[in-house]
């Protein structure tokens, strides 16, 4: 048998180019979402709301009956929100933690006993260099992806007994459906900002549309699981790498100059 590989997240952009590869390797993957890719797909779908638990701890159980263990789970699904601080919704900050945060803990937690013992299983979250360098008018974006570190770094060590890999991918821009589906604040309530709002995000648009390809993050999650020893971390492009390193070691207060001037002057 092929080996099996739950992709979440796979309707479009990260999700669905990971999931697209690694059936085109051979591996025998699984991809859910809320909704079907709108691109033609040979994988195996499923709709599932990771955010509900419920559903998730059934579809872990379809999984189980039909399967019985799987070699990896990639928490991908993910979303965005973008505006100021001090206009955004409680609503809103619960939606993106609920999809961006719970809904890889409740994958991770469903899925663990369907990988534990069983040699050279994985978990791949997808994370972002957003995790490292907070953006401003992204603030519980770069939230949720600092979280998703913190919990790939415990996990790694809470599973390192049962065999199970743990890592996270951190990609920087990429061109995906993901900027047209950011949930971004109305202008009209974020007066006291003046225009940097707007501005900010049109900046962070247009980086991101110029990006790189999603294909770019798949082919290093395949090597990630091809690996004997999965990097912890592993972020996407040389120009990112740097970017994150120069963070750890320059003064944080030049790269908050830096990142002011880019995203919020």
């Amino acid at each position: 048998m092929n080996k099996i590989v739950i992709v979440s997240g796979a309707s479009s952009g990260i999700g669905y180019s990971i999931a697209k590869l690694l059936h085109e390797n051979s591996f025998k993957v699984i991809g859910i979402s809320r909704n079907y890719p709108k691109q033609p797909y040979a994988f195996e779908y499923q709709l599932v709301n990771i955010s509900k638990e419920d559903e998730v701890n059934s579809f872990a159980q379809r999984v189980e009956d039909e399967y019985g263990h799987i070699f990896a789970l990639i928490n991908c699904a993910g979303m965005g929100i973008s505006g100021a601080v001090e206009y955004t919704s409680l609503s809103s900050v619960h939606k993106i933690f609920d999809v961006n945060v719970l809904g890889a803990f409740l994958m991770t937690k469903a899925f663990i006993p369907l990988m534990r013992n069983h040699k050279g299983t994985k978990i791949i979250n997808i994370s972002s260099v957003a995790a490292d360098i907070a953006i401003p008018f992204q603030t519980f974006y770069s939230m949720t992806k600092a979280s998703i570190n913190a919990f790939t770094k415990a996990l790694a060590l809470e599973l390192k007994p049962f065999g199970i890999s743990v890592g996270a991918i951190m990609p920087g821009d990429t061109a995906t459906g993901f900027t047209q589906n950011r949930e971004k604040s109305d202008p009209e309530t974020h007066k006291d900002y003046g225009t940097r709002i707007t501005r900010s995000v049109r900046r962070m648009e247009k980086d991101e549309q110029n990006g790189k390809n999603p294909i770019t993050v798949a082919k290093i999650c395949l090597k990630m699981l091809n690996k004997k020893h999965m990097p912890l971390f592993r972020t996407v492009g040389l120009q990112y790498k740097l970017f994150v390193i120069l963070n750890r070691i320059l003064p944080q207060r030049l790269i908050q100059y830096i990142l002011y001037k880019m995203y919020a002057e």
